[in-house]
């Protein structure tokens, strides 16, 4: 079973030079105490370090559109057991278009939970009333003990897309990558399950669909289902292309879903952290 360190060390690296240079870079260090920071239309929120180690919880929620958030790095566990989502987003305008790009949630949150809802601590909440568009690009998620990047809630709302593209997300329980809407899709990205962590899913589709995975490698380590489709009773598509997934996790297709493999996908996952994606809290806040 591989480690996470191998993952990490068969990746392409960004260098030690970049690190380095996050020391002399400007960002602003805030302390985690309980507060909700508001992010508004047209508004980009970047070159911040998210102090965890209060054992307090942050909430930054975007909503509107046109709104961006960049180089961001969170700095600890987060041990405040709220059972909340680090971030709730979405994109109101129907024609509208938002992104989240270099972020770093790799210390991920411990098992605690006080919400009554029975779920850990999530680190991506995207609301029902996104109707428009979200990239995320270059993300690292990890450890986190609800959804990674929880994204299913507009196939029952207002039916927004999400693309996430060059993002890494490991040692999440429920799932890693969660989306429902037609044109959502997972790109050139990395899921890794090993023994170390919770074991959700690796990609949760959910209805109605069709979600596409192209140029993945989800390993699981034989833990859960590496591309499960359908829940609630209710069927959705997946298309998946020149991807590998691990065939001991396998998956699943409920309520009448369908997976369509194309020819290039195999069961051979080599997982890797993609190039750009932060390393360390200090790197994405810095913007290295």
């Amino acid at each position: 079973m591989r480690s996470l360190a191998a993952v990490a060390t068969a990746a392409t690296s960004v260098g030690a030079a970049a690190t380095a240079a996050a020391d002399g870079d400007d960002y602003e260090v805030i302390e985690a105490s309980g507060q909700t920071i508001t992010i508004d239309s047209g508004e980009t929120w970047e070159n911040k370090l998210i102090d965890m180690t209060t054992g307090q919880d942050v909430v930054i929620t975007a909503h509107g559109t046109d709104w961006t958030i960049r180089n961001v790095g969170f700095k600890g566990e987060n041990t405040s057991g709220t059972g909340s989502a680090t971030f709730g987003i979405s994109d109101t305008d129907p024609s509208g278009s938002s992104t989240i790009e270099n972020v770093y949630l790799g210390d991920g949150s411990d098992s605690r939970n006080a919400s009554s809802s029975g779920h850990g601590q999530t680190a991506f909440w995207v609301d029902p009333d996104h109707a428009g568009h979200i990239d995320f690009e270059n993300v690292n998620i990890q450890g986190f003990a609800d959804n990674a990047i929880y994204g299913s809630a507009p196939g029952t709302g207002a039916g927004g897309t999400i693309h996430i593209d060059s993002s890494f997300a490991a040692n999440c329980y429920v799932s890693h990558f969660r989306l429902a809407t037609e044109g959502s899709k997972v790109t050139n990205s990395s899921v890794y399950v090993d023994d170390e962590g919770y074991a959700g899913r690796g990609i949760w589709a959910w209805a109605p669909g069709t979600i596409e995975v192209e140029n993945c490698q989800i390993e699981m380590n034989g833990q859960n289902t590496a591309i499960d489709a359908g829940a609630n009773g209710k069927a959705t598509d997946v298309v998946v292309k020149d991807t590998d997934y691990d065939d001991a996790a396998g998956i699943s297709e409920h309520a009448g879903s369908n997976v369509r493999l194309g020819d290039d996908v195999g069961t051979d996952p080599e997982p890797f952290i993609p190039e750009g994606v932060p390393r360390s809290p200090e790197e994405a806040a810095a913007g290295d």
